[in-house]
């Protein structure tokens, strides 16, 4: 008789620690080496995993109240800008923001480095400079504000990403003949090289084709900390056209996340700089799947070498770029694969190693009684478009 699961009946097994959790790669071993079949009735739990850049993401911060009180309008922090324009004190900071190059300060330029690292500082615990200038009203007649902060001196410090865990993406080439900088890195002219941004059968909603089990209120590792599915990421595009297998062949399905940050890992949350680009931050990510039934185990034994991505040439700079057709991210995961009869070195723009640390990490949680389970309160859309922006010139 197959096995009947609810998501109450694995909580109750995670609190009693007799919870059976596999990390997606040896779950996909498991199935390949028995069968789905077999493998779900073993198995309770798939943890999956990636640490990539997730440029957009931010933070939210709370400073407090100075006495006399400000009604901050522009704010600096390290040197980066970020916006004031909620409650008085309340400041998002965009993980793609670059450090200012005017304003406060001489002036110069410091290239490499924006709000991914100024997060990254405040989650290690470091102390960051704030500059900041204020609108004067007789409820805050504060002109201006120089101090320091740090996780441990303002109220909320939370991250609010509003996309992350692209479900699928594209592999960058240059067909051109001038290196270009990217938001996938260097890519070097003449199909020099490739790269790469998902970690493909590791990655969240890859073992979620269709968004049957993850959802808005879904409980995830989030940065070393737990966070949440707060909505349906910006371009989120459910509607991509997908394998027989029902994954994705290009970008589609993203999540907006929420956490809090003063929870979370160093190690979890880094800084980045893509010369040429611009900052980002990477993040590490985990997801946990409960195996309710045999199509949501049959879901998470897809492998490497059945999911596809495609080709896109940069050097066309049209928001439509030419495409050297699908590849498979077992013959990315090789290191070389094949273009036009050329063979190209590849290199993932995710650690492969540290989202399978991710994955391993939320496994450990899960065994030792650490992170139940949640049912999402409502499911995330499935019939989004994907909507271009059209100019428009009058002349």
């Amino acid at each position: 008789m197959p096995t009947l699961r609810t998501l109450d009946t694995i909580n109750e097994k995670i609190r009693a620690q007799t919870v059976v959790v596999e990390t997606a790669e040896a779950f996909k071993q498991k199935a390949a080496k028995s069968s789905v079949e077999a493998a779900f009735e073993a198995v309770d739990v798939v943890t999956t995993g990636t640490f990539e850049p997730m440029e957009s993401s931010g933070a939210v911060l709370n400073i407090g109240h100075t006495d006399p009180p400000i009604n901050i309008r522009e704010c600096l922090l390290d040197g980066v800008s970020a916006y004031a324009g909620f409650g008085a004190v309340d400041l998002y900071l965009g993980a793609s923001q670059p450090i200012a190059t005017t304003g406060f300060g001489d002036g110069t330029p410091q290239r490499e480095r924006g709000g991914g690292h100024v997060i990254a500082d405040l989650i290690a615990g470091k102390a960051v400079p704030l500059q900041a200038t204020g609108q004067v009203t007789d409820c805050y007649p504060r002109s201006s504000l120089e101090t320091t902060i740090s996780r441990d001196t303002i109220n909320q410090f939370y991250l609010f990403n509003p996309r992350n865990l692209y479900q699928n993406f594209i592999v960058g080439v240059n067909g051109g003949d001038r290196p270009l900088a990217t938001y996938l890195g260097p890519l070097q002219p003449n199909l020099g090289n490739a790269v790469y941004a998902n970690a493909g059968a590791l990655s969240p909603l890859m073992n979620d084709p269709h968004l049957n089990i993850v959802g808005i209120g879904s409980r995830i590792f989030l940065g070393g900390g737990i966070g949440y599915i707060a909505w349906e990421g910006t371009q989120h595009f459910p509607l991509q056209k997908r394998l027989p297998n029902d994954t994705p062949i290009g970008p589609a399905a993203t999540v907006a996340l929420i956490g809090d940050a003063k929870q979370m890992q160093p190690q979890w949350v880094r800084g980045c700089y893509f010369k040429g680009y611009g900052p980002s931050l990477m993040l590490g990510v985990g997801v946990a799947i409960p195996l309710l039934n045999e199509q949501v185990a049959r879901h998470c034994a897809v492998q490497d070498k059945d999911l596809v991505a495609p080709v896109m040439d940069f050097s066309i700079p049209r928001r439509v770029r030419p495409t050297f057709g699908l590849v498979s991210y077992a013959q990315l995961k090789s290191g070389r694969m094949t273009v036009n009869g050329q063979k190209i070195r590849t290199a993932p723009l995710a650690s492969i190693y540290l989202s399978r640390q991710v994955a391993a990490e939320l496994k450990d949680w899960i065994a030792a009684g650490k992170f139940e389970l949640t049912a999402p309160v409502a499911p995330l859309a499935r019939d989004r478009t994907f909507l271009a922006q059209e100019t428009w010139n009058p002349r």
